[in-house]
């Protein structure tokens, strides 16, 4: 068993007292202890402030592109003892483990590649323009630009459990690719594979001092000592982000929060499908993911399954036959589908809500709440229907983060369908299954100020689309209502949080000089 240390001021530094244990989650035995008592996050804050910022900010884009190379690289050579913290810390299988810590390395790649390309459009400046110059007046001599400029602040991620290492880097390529230096603090109960992920970051990225730090432990009251300039980004429960909105320095000095929190996901099978066609069996695959993925503990997980009463039994039938294929067990062992829940708070919550779905029409048609296992925190999958969907309330509010979901059956109408998937009230993700042109708009039209993505599965790309739990990087990340109402990656526009734009005003051949503007192109008449 280790201790996992914070990262803080350009040294490994280790808390003392109240330590917590971190367990394997398969066996429930103890792998590394941590605290972050009696260290001094706010003399490192002051580093990333004073230290880490102005580094960064020197930094053109292809340079910060640069640095986000060699950090992909790095983790990349570390894989395979990043993909076995995740199996001894999170209780993932190697599948899920590689999805975590491949989704690390990719991000970062993606954030190098456009910090190349900004280099290559943008030359030596460490702003963005955004579009052409605006005329102000009836001359078209005094002009407006918009101008994205570095924020001379700290980045604050505070990261949920189930993704450690994509967790990490999703948030770190973004604000460092923007100059802005980050502290990270990833969930306690899983932060071996951060902790391992930092180590190899600190030893083979050549960071600039200050321009990553970490902490294992608790923040405990940095949040109220932020200034306007800096930044938190969140990603776990409603409840804790809902006491980050009323902290101080959100509340008083207007300090920005980005939150990503539960959400009750959606996925909606049109009333042309057919059983047997290419978009069913899709429909299909992508919902046996979605439920036993990281043993249903992702944010983006289908939660909600609608489909037209005519094919309910059908489809439940089908599921049924996928789900029943998984293989639960200790992750660790050759031919294991599925892994343990990773704490036993998270098995108790999962019980819980499971509870709450029977007591409110719902009924399990597959599964159970019992260990098969016999140790660790082990929940089979399990499928609920209920089938009045309108009348039911607990499945529309509340998400139950494990290996679980519910089959709705609905009249096969577009607006009732839609109607339906505004009852989670904001989401991350809702996914529809139609070839139907009619029934798509209705759907788009309807949901898709629900979602923060809406993915569109059709026969057309049935052996091409990625399931509706991945997220990539050059599409955001994020929903309204529910969801946090934040936003996060979509290429450029996930540099944005971290970064402030300003309208500059003035001579147009002055400030075409000084903001190095692009000649617009001539018009002709």
């Amino acid at each position: 068993m280790i201790t996992l240390k914070s990262f803080l001021c350009g040294q490994w530094q280790q808390g003392s007292g109240g330590e917590a244990t971190l367990v394997n989650p398969a066996t429930g035995e103890p792998v590394a202890t941590c605290t972050s008592r009696g260290l001094d996050l706010q003399a490192a804050l002051a580093y990333a402030r004073d230290t880490g910022g102005p580094a960064l900010r020197r930094l053109t884009f292809a340079e910060r592109g640069a640095l986000l190379k060699r950090m992909s690289q790095a983790l990349h050579e570390a894989r395979e003892e990043l993909v076995a913290a995740s199996t001894a810390n999170n209780g993932a299988t190697r599948g899920d483990a590689k999805f975590d810590v491949d989704g690390a390395i990719g991000t970062l790649a993606y954030y190098a590649k456009l910090g190349a390309d900004l280099g290559s459009k943008h030359g030596d400046r460490t702003f963005l323009l955004e579009g052409p110059a605006e005329p102000l007046t009836r001359a078209p001599r005094f002009c407006g630009y918009h101008v994205w400029t570095s924020r001379p602040g700290v980045a604050l991620h505070i990261n949920a459990f189930n993704f450690p290492a994509w967790g990490l880097a999703e948030k770190a390529a973004c604000a460092i690719l923007a100059g802005m230096p980050v502290i990270t603090k990833p969930a306690t109960s899983t932060a071996l594979t951060a902790f391992r992920a930092v180590e190899v970051l600190v030893d083979k990225a050549g960071l600039p001092d200050g321009a990553l730090q970490l902490v294992c432990g608790s923040v405990g009251d940095l949040c109220d000592h932020l200034l306007p300039e800096d930044a938190i980004a969140f990603t776990g429960s409603a409840d804790t982000g809902a006491k980050l909105r009323s902290s101080r320095s959100v509340v008083e000095r207007s300090t920005r929060l980005n939150i990503e929190a539960d959400s009750i996901n959606s996925a909606v099978l049109g009333p042309d499908v057919q059983p047997g066609s290419e978009t069913w069996h899709m429909f299909v695959r992508h919902l046996a993911t979605e439920i036993t993925q990281k043993s249903g503990q992702k944010c983006t997980a289908t939660r909600r399954i609608f489909v037209p009463r005519a094919h309910a039994d059908t489809l439940q039938e089908a599921l049924i036959e996928k789900l029943a294929a998984i293989r639960l067990g200790n992750p660790a062992d050759e031919g294991v589908d599925m892994g343990p829940l990773a704490t036993a708070q998270q098995l108790d919550d999962a019980h819980r809500g499971i509870k709450l779905l029977c007591d409110d029409g719902g009924r399990i048609v597959f599964g159970s709440t019992g260990n098969p296992v016999g140790r660790g925190f082990f929940l089979p999958p399990v499928l609920l229907r209920h089938d009045d969907a309108a009348a039911a309330r607990v499945v529309h509010a509340h998400e139950v983060f494990g290996p679980v979901s519910s089959l709705l059956p609905y009249d096969g109408d577009a607006s009732a369908a839609a109607a339906l998937v505004a009852r989670g009230e904001g989401t991350l993700v809702c996914s529809v299954y139609s070839d139907d042109k009619a029934f798509l708009e209705g759907m788009i039209g309807a949901s898709a100020c629900w979602t923060g993505r809406l993915l569109v599965g059709s026969e057309k790309v049935a052996d091409q689309a990625i399931t509706p739990g991945m997220v990539l990087p050059s599409c955001i990340h994020g929903g309204p209502g529910r969801a946090g109402g934040g936003e996060e990656l979509g290429g450029e526009r996930g540099l944005r949080f971290y970064m402030q734009r300003t309208a500059v005003q003035g001579d147009r051949a002055l400030l075409d000089r000084v903001l190095q503007a692009p000649k617009e192109p001539a018009t002709t008449a």
